[in-house]
């Protein structure tokens, strides 16, 4: 593979190991940046933003249908039911084997 291959792979793939050029300036001449964006926003400002994040996130979700919602409510309730039966017939087996052992 050549170096221009290599270098167009490790950018496709967002590798930092190879620098960019504006990455080898001195730093004297690099300028200092106290959180970009978000560091000119006001408490205000970082609100809304976080709030269109959480739109755009939800936007994002495939809800269930109805019918999806309803067979998996069935099927939690379900496994609820059998997990507390399991458990009383285990308790009770332990409180029969705890009565014959102490008496």
């Amino acid at each position: 593979m050549t170096r221009n291959q290599v270098s167009s792979v490790t950018d496709a793939v967002g590798s930092i190991d190879m620098p960019d050029a504006e990455d080898e300036a001195p730093e004297s001449k690099k300028k200092a940046r106290k959180g970009g964006k978000r560091g000119k926003k006001g408490p205000l400002g970082r609100l809304a933003l976080f709030y269109r994040q959480i739109v755009a996130e939800l936007r994002k979700v495939v809800w269930p249908t109805r019918s999806q919602l309803s067979t998996y409510t069935a099927v939690v309730i379900v496994f609820v039911v059998v997990m507390i039966g399991l458990v009383t017939v285990i308790d009770f087996g332990f409180a029969r084997v705890i009565k014959y052992v102490f008496g």
